[in-house]
């Protein structure tokens, strides 16, 4: 399959059509009211980790969100079909320097090693104007999530500090995170020795989306794999934010473009993975540390086919799946 899609993908090319997007499955997230932030100590400088105070009630209404961060597949089909020029240098862990920005794109095979894998080292642009191209092409109301939205849809109903609970040993059940296999590898590859959490989630680096169980609305991924892109500019703190769901996107902090991700990476300590973690990057930051995003859509107005995705897509993504669960089963023997 993997072929007859590269082989369409090379004639369209040559033609010079534009291929048509690969529409994912999509969840309805329901209507509700939830206390968006938490009363946990800022964790770092205060500005590049941004508050989560005050607390307060959000109400949100019905919207939906893809069940799957965007893959690279989906991000490739955007680029043939629109010559979008991405940044051509990406962060990426470096032996001896821990990290440097290096001339590499979102397609390099380290960072992109299957169709199936989160994109990275995209930016708040490039996620911006994927939404955009996606919403134009299908007459549908695709956008990128506010974060009040965000932390809505992966918190589930849930007040516990993760959407798994409170128990930190049990997040690789649930996310691929900062753990001893990725411990391992980061040794290996670069020299870095990290601390981490004492569990094994199966994955060194990003892995094959879906992997680990849905949330309570059916959102897989949310915590770890890639952070994601939300629509909201950075503010020091929760004051002033809508109450009503809406993206925040004026005022923004004094200190630079910053816009905000959330969800954590796999690189990331179980302090990122909370909930109402807050992360952040320049509106032109790329990084394989790494920044993806997830889709979200307005339901008003789309209604029957809107619940329909791309078959070919769910197909090959099941088949990744189940050949990356035979792989860790074999691994685990």
């Amino acid at each position: 399959m993997k072929h007859a899609i590269l082989s369409l993908s090379l004639a369209c090319a040559a033609l010079g059509c534009a291929a048509a997007p690969i529409v994912p499955p999509m969840v309805t997230i329901p209507a509700g009211v939830f206390t968006m932030g938490s009363t946990e100590p800022t964790i770092g400088d205060g500005s590049h980790n941004p508050g989560e105070r005050p607390t307060r009630n959000v109400r949100i209404a019905a919207f939906r969100m893809a069940q799957y961060e965007t893959t690279v597949a989906e991000f490739r089909r955007f680029v043939e079909s629109t010559g979008h020029q991405t940044q051509a240098q990406c962060w990426e862990f470096a032996r001896g320097e821990g990290a440097r920005l290096a001339d590499v794109k979102w397609d390099a095979p380290a960072h992109a090693p299957s169709d199936h894998h989160p994109v990275m080292c995209v930016t708040w642009e490039d996620a911006t104007a994927y939404t955009a191209w996606l919403a134009r092409q299908t007459g549908r109301k695709f956008r990128l999530p506010g974060e009040a939205e965000w932390e809505y849809a992966a918190r589930a109903g849930s007040t516990t500090k993760y959407p798994s609970g409170d128990a930190p040993e049990r997040l690789c059940e649930f996310a691929n995170m900062k753990d001893r296999r990725f411990r391992a590898a980061a040794k290996r590859d670069f020299g870095l020795d990290m601390l981490v959490t004492d569990c094994d989630d199966g994955a060194e680096y990003t892995t094959t989306v879906g992997m680990y169980p849905a949330n309570a609305f059916g959102l897989h991924d949310v915590m770890g794999n890639v952070a994601e892109w939300v629509a909201d500019c950075q503010h020091p703190d929760y004051k002033g934010a809508p109450s009503d769901g809406a993206a925040w996107t004026r005022d923004c902090e004094v200190e630079g473009d910053y816009f905000i991700t959330r969800g954590g990476t796999y690189s990331s300590s179980r302090q990122v993975l909370r909930s109402a973690a807050r992360g952040h990057g320049g509106r032109t930051n790329a990084s394989s540390l790494g920044e993806g995003f997830r889709i979200a859509e307005d339901i008003a107005g789309c209604t029957g086919k809107c619940a329909e995705p791309d078959a070919g897509f769910v197909a090959a993504l099941a088949l990744a799946q189940g050949q990356e669960r035979d792989r860790r089963a074999k691994v685990a023997r």
